[in-house]
């Protein structure tokens, strides 16, 4: 019985590895423009139409349904008008990829501007690529602390 994988095989795992490159390599464009605060670029990053899932939360101004590229690049925008840009944190500790899929981990922190208060806690985001664009963007972050810090 041979180990050696058939052709077909290799071709799969060769196509998979290059699937999930490609994927890698939008979600770090995707991080460094969210660092840069490049909207323009993130508009090219996102899909015409995303499947945006971040849990609403009325007491929390940047947390709303989003579905178009704009609109989900409009998000680094708002979150930076509504806290202390120079207090805000984050860290990945996990950076998974699986063809298209993406999942990253971590710790966010920050302050909301009309309050003074912080929030903290950990995150896991959820990214999928398709032809080089994100179509999917679901973050799972500590809603509560957020509200919290929101609320006067």
């Amino acid at each position: 019985m041979s180990t050696k994988p058939t052709a077909t095989e290799a071709s799969s795992v060769g196509s998979a590895t290059t699937v999930a490159e490609a994927t890698r390599a939008v979600v770090r464009e995707f991080l460094a423009a969210r660092v840069a605060g490049d909207t323009g670029r993130l508009v090219e990053l996102f899909a015409d139409e995303v499947d945006w899932l971040l849990a609403e939360n009325p007491a929390v101004p940047w947390i709303r349904p989003r579905s178009t590229a704009v609109e989900c690049a409009a998000q680094f925008t708002e979150l930076m008008e509504h806290t202390v840009p120079e207090d805000a944190r984050a860290s990945v500790d996990a950076f998974l990829v699986d063809g298209t899929d993406a999942v990253l981990t971590g710790h966010l922190s920050g302050v909301v501007r009309a309050t003074g208060k912080s929030f903290e806690g950990p995150f896991a985001l959820r990214l999928t690529v398709e032809d080089g664009r994100i179509t999917r963007h679901h973050l799972y972050e500590n809603s509560l602390s957020i509200a919290e810090a929101c609320t006067p």
